[in-house]
């Protein structure tokens, strides 16, 4: 394909009312909801026990079981993503108390994190309405002008070993058990939160008295901190990409953010379903409603959307290094790149 071709195909893409378009995928399948929902929870259960019952029967490498039941987890919180959104199924309600129940599980409450992922999804890549739902992302500018003791608090927070370490476990283990960013939003966060502890307190003391404190300790630890770093990892990946779009307001426009500021993660077909495609990050910002499982439909029907945003496992790889937004070049880079622009 030439450039000019191509160059027409892009603005072709760009002009089509892709919300209109789409609208037909809305249509959740109960059916298929209800087999997500159970091919995802028993296998989670049957993982988390066996390797409870190694550590019981002192088969050590049983342990090795809390690496799959943790991508469980991951796909766990992704049906509770979905019914955020109400796609899981068409009935609100419905929706609403299985995501609730999942976030029990994954130690996330739901109504709050629904409130501050609906801010995210409708100020994603726009850089007057950051600081909630999202990775803290500075502008070259704004870092130039802080001061040196603030510079090392963002090169600190930006450190990979915060960012995918000690960042997930605060984040699921600490942070969600109050209602930050939303302290003074009303009673619907606290309640949230509050009614999420208590729902997590009940299950791990009826686990601690079936298996045994350290039993328990040393299955869930490491599944909820792998998972939650995979999680973390996710969602990074999903804005924090080179060609990302970010704009201020008064040029930011919802398709376009969509389409360049969310990226199309293109995993290899396990880890697609394993994270259940939510790497077609792309497409999610343009028509949320879509139920995740319907995602890849809308790549086979619409392949121009396959090759916007998109980036292999290698390549996301390389995304980490990636802090500042330059507004002059319009693409994130790394503080050796902003040393060297000075």
């Amino acid at each position: 394909m030439t450039s000019l071709t191509a160059a027409s195909c892009g603005a072709k893409t760009e002009q089509r009312s892709w919300t209109r378009e789409l609208a037909q995928y809305r249509q959740p399948n109960p059916v298929r909801s209800v087999i997500e929902i159970v091919v995802t929870v028993l296998p989670f259960v049957i993982f988390w026990a066996a390797a409870a019952l190694s550590v019981i029967h002192g088969v050590w490498w049983g342990l090795l079981l809390t690496v799959p039941a943790a991508g469980f987890l991951v796909r766990l919180f992704i049906l509770q993503h979905d019914c955020g959104h109400g796609t899981l199924f068409a009935h609100r309600g419905l929706n609403d108390w299985i995501g609730r129940m999942l976030g029990v599980i994954t130690l996330t409450p739901y109504d709050y994190w629904r409130r501050t992922h609906a801010v995210h999804h409708a100020s994603a890549g726009n850089l007057d309405r950051r600081g909630i739902g999202d990775v803290d992302t500075l502008t070259v500018d704004e870092y130039r002008a802080l001061s040196r003791w603030q510079r090392v608090r963002y090169r600190l927070y930006r450190h990979p070993v915060v960012m995918f370490g000690l960042g997930p476990a605060w984040l699921f283990v600490c942070q969600y058990r109050l209602p930050f960013g939303l302290m003074r939003a009303g009673a619907l966060p606290w309640i949230s939160t509050i009614a999420t502890n208590i729902g997590i307190i009940l299950p791990i003391a009826a686990m601690v008295w079936l298996v045994g404190l350290v039993p328990f300790l040393l299955v869930q630890i490491p599944i909820t901190l792998m998972a939650a770093t995979a999680g973390v990892w996710l969602f990074y990946v999903q804005h924090q990409f080179e060609s990302t779009h970010w704009a201020k307001d008064d040029d930011w426009k919802f398709q376009h953010a969509a389409l360049h500021g969310s990226s199309h993660y293109d995993l290899p077909r396990p880890l697609r379903w394993l994270t259940g495609n939510i790497g077609i990050h792309h497409v999610h910002h343009l028509a949320a409603k879509i139920p995740f499982y319907r995602l890849p439909e809308v790549l086979e029907d619409y392949p121009e959307l396959k090759s916007i945003s998109r980036i292999t496992f290698l390549e996301s790889l390389k995304c980490v290094k990636l802090v500042l937004w330059d507004e002059s070049a319009r693409r994130l880079v790394s503080f050796r790149e902003e040393r060297a622009t000075r």
